[in-house]
């Protein structure tokens, strides 16, 4: 499923326009972003929680040459699926 056929299946679950879902697929993307950046969770009940990981500078390959190459530290989005979602997909 894209981005599109989401759209899609909400408006036809909310009884919306398709322009109308887009904005709120949009609108709920962006909110989970802003609430990242800033270093806050983001649970949804029944469904996870999206939070922010921290990953540790290291050294890594180049698959070229096989040469050793430092990766800088970073963040990452990580999501843990809730009961509701697990058990939705069994």
């Amino acid at each position: 499923m894209n981005k599109s056929d989401l759209i899609d299946a909400i408006a036809d679950g909310a009884e919306i326009s398709k322009a109308a879902a887009g904005r709120a697929l949009d609108s709920a993307v962006g909110a989970i972003t802003a609430a990242l950046k800033k270093g806050d969770t983001v649970t949804v009940v029944g469904f996870g929680t999206f939070s922010v990981g921290k990953r540790g500078a290291r050294t890594g390959r180049n698959p070229r040459t096989g040469q050793p190459i430092k990766i800088k530290a970073s963040k990452t989005a990580k999501f843990k699926a809730g009961k509701g979602l697990k058990d939705g997909i069994k």
